[in-house]
């Protein structure tokens, strides 16, 4: 007979592993076609957003003393998601190149749903996984990294974002004013050459070249290459285009949560080039409770900040008088974000508010901004 202490701790987990039911809804947009394929993305943004509208927000906070024993049934579905989009990937991969009921536009429709999957699943729990201290979830992260071709990911945000998050540092803290269409570009380029930078500084550190293997990008680009050679053996040439076209989705889908995440909050610079420490509020939060099912307490974003490796579950609300509140959990927040004139209307407004009530003896914030010394590398 199961102990009750164990069915309590599975029940308490299982809105958690509702992330599952994506994965059969890759498959029916791709066997049935049609507006089908757009059902994943349908669920993912709007549905949870209805969701949130529904059953409200979750203020409780988990015990901090719960053992990593209590917290397996937790741990167990950012475990088991990623062989299980290995096989949804692939599979589909290999099925939709050879279903010949399904057109260019729904295959796009399709392989977009699937990087909507890839995107706000895949590289969140990888996201989790590698902020964890077995090596064994680690490796598990890269590979889902490796999934979207975006395993730089890794460094940039362990060994770039948490150390200059709210600086001129940090390449994915979004700018007040700065639009997604602009944000996006720019920091494709730059999370990229920072963590590169990032690792090879570490490595002159201990005398070692760039291109000496203990540097991890070693790793990522052999797991990218695989990725790549499985997609062209299940799909050819076609299979390979959808692959990548998904990774790209996917990586849009993750900078689009960035963008929201930290967007024209900034650290204060003591001068010389230093900073105060990170505090709760220099991320934005949402405690909307089906959202946060779906993205493991992802918006709780304060409490990430202030213990990188605290597992998801424990991961702590702040109030408002804490930490800075989003009127929507982040599906709303990312598709205003696509809105330019909507998110500023949205979301200028709270800047402002939150300047006035953390930092009300900076009154010129655009000459504050504009001298403000980039943090050190």
């Amino acid at each position: 007979m199961i102990p009750a202490s164990q069915v309590a701790r599975f029940t308490s987990a299982l809105p958690f592993w509702l992330s599952l039911t994506l994965l059969p809804m890759a498959w029916i947009g791709a066997v049935y076609g049609g507006l089908w394929v757009l059902l994943l993305l349908v669920c993912t943004w709007y549905l949870f957003s209805a969701l949130d509208a529904a059953i409200g927000l979750n203020l409780e906070n988990a015990d901090l003393s719960t053992s990593e024993d209590q917290l397996f049934f937790y741990r167990a579905v950012t475990i088991v998601w990623v062989p299980l989009q290995a096989i949804t990937l692939y599979g589909i991969i290999y099925y939709a190149t050879r279903a010949e009921h399904l057109s260019g536009w729904e295959l796009c429709g399709l392989f977009f749903s699937v990087g909507i999957m890839t995107g706000t699943i895949g590289i969140n729990y990888s996201h989790e996984l590698m902020h964890q201290k077995d090596k064994r979830e680690q490796w598990l992260g890269d590979i889902l990294g490796a999934m979207v071709l975006y395993s730089h990911f890794r460094s940039e945000h362990l060994k770039v974002h948490h150390i200059y998050v709210g600086t001129p540092g940090d390449p994915v803290t979004a700018r007040y004013n700065e639009s997604f269409f602009r944000f996006f570009p720019r920091v494709l380029y730059q999370s990229l050459v920072s963590a590169f930078k990032a690792e090879a500084d570490m490595l002159k550190r201990r005398n070692l070249p760039w291109h000496h293997r203990s540097n991890p990008f070693w790793r990522y680009w052999g797991l990218q290459a695989l990725m790549l050679a499985l997609a062209l053996v299940a799909g050819g040439w076609i299979g390979l285009g959808l692959f990548i076209f998904q990774a790209f989705i996917a990586v849009w889908q993750l900078e689009l949560v960035n963008y929201v995440e930290h967007y024209g909050l900034t650290r204060k610079h003591l001068g010389n080039g230093k900073y105060e420490h990170v505090k709760p509020h220099h991320s934005w939060n949402a405690a909307h409770r089906a959202s946060n099912w779906l993205l493991i307490n992802l918006q709780r974003h304060s409490d990430h900040h202030y213990k990188p490796d605290r597992r998801f579950p424990l991961l702590q609300n702040y109030t408002e008088a804490e930490a800075p509140q989003l009127p929507h959990g982040y599906p709303i927040m990312g598709m205003a974000a696509m809105v330019p004139p909507i998110w500023r209307r949205i979301m200028n407004k709270r800047v402002r508010r939150w300047r006035e009530m953390y930092y009300p003896e900076i009154t010129d914030w655009k000459a504050y901004n504009k001298h403000k010394t980039p943090a050190p590398r």
